[in-house]
């Protein structure tokens, strides 16, 4: 499973403006919604839901929040460079600038553990995420996203 099979450039925010984790919850799932016809609240009650589990964010100012949504068709992903960075309870306890958001169907099992694997292995190669804050334009953003991985330095 490639990035590129879960998003599309319209899943791209390059500059999202927030001033917290709630606003950034709220944003995503508004986009999510325009993009998947789904109920924005829908989307956000999931979102929320697991974050009361524990923070998303991995560290390093990354956040991966994601939910399985009725009704939903596909794993769905999008992305987004916070204009600055917001307090999301990290393990780190650094501030969160990059955001991947990950829907997917509610019996989607192994898609949405592979999705999540695909983002984390892309994540963990060197040099990514300071390319993906080095650029707030979409189409800059999408190319370095959809990458195969093999072509990322180690």
């Amino acid at each position: 499973m490639d990035l590129s099979d879960l998003i599309s450039s319209e899943g791209i925010i390059p500059a999202l403006k927030a001033n917290s984790k709630k606003q950034v919850l709220q944003e995503l799932s508004k986009k999510a919604a325009a993009m998947t016809g789904l109920a924005q609240r829908d989307i956000f009650d999931t979102l929320l839901q697991r974050e009361r589990l524990g923070s998303t964010a991995t560290g390093n100012g990354i956040a991966i929040p994601h939910g399985m949504v009725p009704g939903l068709e596909r794993v769905t992903v999008l992305f987004a460079r916070l204009q600055k960075p917001v307090e999301f309870e990290a393990i780190d306890e650094k501030p969160v600038d990059l955001v991947f958001l990950l829907l997917a169907p509610e019996r989607a099992g192994a898609d949405h553990l592979n999705a999540l694997s695909r983002i984390s292995r892309l994540l963990s190669k060197a040099n990514v995420a300071q390319k993906l804050r080095a650029s707030n334009d979409r189409d800059t953003l999408y190319a370095l996203l959809t990458e195969p991985i093999a072509s990322h330095a180690a």
